[in-house]
């Protein structure tokens, strides 16, 4: 959509429905490349509140892999930009999508480009395979193996542990998680990685998977 008319759907939204406080929108580095920063600082100022962005990996071979068409750079530079507009950013980021040979790489590097965005707030989601994907005919032809539960555990502690915030709130609450978590980085930092250490020694109860979604 243009400028133009995005400025002029917002201010539609003040004037028709004055009850709206904030208003957000999904977007990916391709599309954000699109914007300068003069233009989204203009689109914050009519009311674009928060912006909602898949990171998914911050390793480049994965993101590659999953034909993400953005390096771990593009996804550093268009976060910083989406902040330095005054635009709160949301990112997600999945577990499980490097698989078990480059999981911790995967979780390390994830941490890594977290850290340079500096979000407001980080979803963690876990990798459910679905048929007809390429990595769902990876995983049936034994070129694709999916971290298990614990190591899946192993992968967010270690993508936490990288992961260094001025100030954010990281979640693992989303129906496809193995174990919810809510912290607030860096202030929770030690609890939740303690929390995660007694689930990873089995001693926390995880979500059976008939209850995954």
């Amino acid at each position: 959509i243009k400028q133009e008319k995005l400025l002029w759907m917002l201010k539609e939204i003040k004037i028709k429905l004055p009850w709206v406080n904030r208003v957000g929108t999904y977007a990916n580095a391709k599309s954000l490349k699109r914007k300068s920063l003069k233009e989204l600082e203009a689109l914050n100022r009519y009311g674009l509140g928060i912006i909602y962005m898949g990171v998914e990996s911050g390793d480049d071979e994965t993101l590659q892999h999953v034909n993400k068409k953005a390096t771990s750079l593009d996804l550093i530079e268009q976060g910083i930009k989406v902040r330095k507009a005054g635009i709160k950013l949301s990112v997600t980021v999945l577990l499980g999508l490097a698989g078990i040979e480059k999981s911790l790489i995967h979780a390390r590097k994830t941490g890594e480009v977290l850290s340079q965005m500096n979000p407001n707030y980080i979803g963690a989601l876990t990798l459910m395979l679905v048929p007809g994907t390429l990595l769902h005919d990876e995983f049936k032809n034994r070129k694709f193996v999916l971290p298990d539960q614990q190591q899946m555990l192993l992968e967010l502690h270690e993508m936490i542990r990288f992961t260094e915030l001025n100030q954010g709130l990281f979640l693992a609450n989303h129906a496809s998680n193995y174990l919810p978590i809510r912290a607030r980085l860096p202030r929770d930092k030690d609890k939740i990685l303690g929390v995660l250490k007694q689930a990873i020694d089995g001693n926390i109860k995880l979500k059976p998977e008939w209850l995954r979604a």
